[in-house]
């Protein structure tokens, strides 16, 4: 497949690479079953759970070293899936979560190759001064440092050649291998949603491999942002094209790095509110959303401001679905916390089209609703109070099994609320980890 610097870019090669995967990670499956029915009776509750976990975690490694051999639309879409608690267990979306750190550089060759394609020259006849190693590579594209003649630091974003053409074939191959899980193991939901899920993971690829849209997003969010702590970087329209992309370097650390240096609980607190609003002030106010929410994308400067990082992904939310959505979670504290009211319920999941119709009351209240009462409960307990604190604050484990018991009654997912989701699990993961206590209370959702 080709060592440091190249991409599996011939079909043939790139087929294989899913082929092999899916093999392993049955015979893994395969194992791990029979392993499993052996110690039946014969190991401890806490040991089966551990080897539960191993088991996904050994999935996932597999299923990264696969992706990012193939780098690109394959690498992006196991990011993507890393967000989705609905689509893979912990164990895989946890390996599969470094797709945001751990992507292998081109080498220099390739780059020039990129730039004699989009500007006629390479990178050292454009830039007064061009670092060639990479100081970040993510999936689509990786980062150099380059400075302007007139003196000010970039960072020039290049993309991996033969990227845009192999969206189709690869969300097509990975959709391909996630078919294959779903119906030899127990770890993946049904096809019809995987099916949506990579669908709208395909749209989404189509807008990020075009550069002139993400720095019309930079500029969209740069202007109308009011808050001096929220920085998004200048665009270079001269230094950039389709598939490279110039910005303000903006200097700062990423989450783990920032943790690291011990920062007071107030820091975290400040960084964690900041996170919050922003959040919120896009999704009501603006009515957009800066939908790629990986800690990559946000980097933790001086004076504590919040640097945001890479506008490919962002998703306009229209003005019905941002009512729909505040009245459905001031619906679900009522709900919860003083009277249940499941007939509303039920048309709240009926006006979204996630549940079917023909669903009898009897599987509404006995099947789907227990299993969904563990997701609405997490949902909002941030807002009964004014301030809550995130520390370890996480996803609830739901076990695929009980996944499976809902399946037959959900329709659809919700496109909007897909991307709402997952920018908002998004968040959630980064507070968590930050230990951030927030104050909660606002206009749209709380009590």
């Amino acid at each position: 497949m080709g060592g440091k610097g190249s991409i599996a870019t011939r079909k043939l090669h790139r087929s294989a690479t899913i082929g092999l995967t899916a093999t392993k990670v049955g015979l893994r499956h395969l194992g791990h079953v029979g392993k499993k029915k052996f110690t039946v009776g014969h190991s401890s509750p806490e040991q089966d759970e551990d080897a539960r976990i191993k088991h996904e975690e050994d999935i996932g490694k597999t299923l990264f070293k696969a992706l990012n051999q193939l780098k690109g639309t394959a690498l992006k879409a196991s990011q993507i899936l890393s967000m989705e608690a609905d689509i893979l267990p912990e164990g895989i979306r946890r390996e599969l979560s470094k797709a945001c750190y751990k992507a292998t550089p081109l080498n220099r060759a390739l780059v020039d190759k990129v730039f004699r394609d989009q500007f006629g020259k390479s990178p050292g006849k454009i830039f007064d001064d061009f670092n060639s190693s990479a100081f970040a590579a993510a999936s689509l594209g990786q980062v150099h440092k380059a400075k302007l003649g007139s003196g000010e630091d970039v960072a020039v974003k290049v993309q991996y050649p033969g990227i845009a053409a192999s969206i189709k074939s690869d969300v097509k191959m990975l959709g391909g291998l996630l078919t294959v899980f779903s119906a030899s193991t127990d770890l993946m939901p049904d096809k019809n949603i995987i099916d949506t899920v990579l669908d709208e993971i395909t749209i989404q690829l189509h807008r990020e491999v075009d550069y002139f849209q993400e720095a019309e997003s930079l500029k969209w969010f740069k202007k109308r942002i009011k808050n001096e702590k929220i920085v998004v970087p200048e665009t270079y329209d001269d230094y950039s094209s389709e598939r490279i992309l110039t910005t303000e370097l903006l200097t700062g650390f990423h989450l783990d790095e920032w943790l690291a240096t011990n920062p007071s609980q107030d820091e975290k607190n400040a960084y964690g509110q900041l996170l919050f609003d922003f959040f919120f002030d896009s999704f009501f106010e603006l009515g957009f959303v800066h939908a790629d929410p990986h800690p990559g994308n946000f980097l933790f400067m001086e004076n504590g401001q919040l640097g945001l990082l890479d506008f490919g992904c962002v998703r306009k939310m229209d003005n019905g679905f941002t009512k729909f959505i505040s009245n459905y979670y001031k619906f679900l504290i009522h709900h919860h916390t003083v009277e249940p009211d499941y007939e509303r319920l039920r048309h709240f999941y009926e006006d979204l089209e996630l549940s079917k119709d023909d669903m009898s009351n009897d599987e509404f209240r006995s099947i789907l609703q227990p299993q969904l009462d563990v997701i609405q409960k997490w949902m909002i307990e941030p807002y009964l109070e004014e301030k809550f604190d995130f520390t370890n604050w996480e996803w609830p484990e739901i076990k695929m099994a009980d996944t499976r018991k809902i399946t037959p009654f959900m329709k659809e997912i919700n496109r909007n609320l897909l991307y709402f989701d997952r920018t908002y699990r998004g968040m959630i993961l980064l507070l968590s980890k930050l230990g951030a206590t927030v104050k909660t209370g606002n206009k749209w959702i709380g009590v």
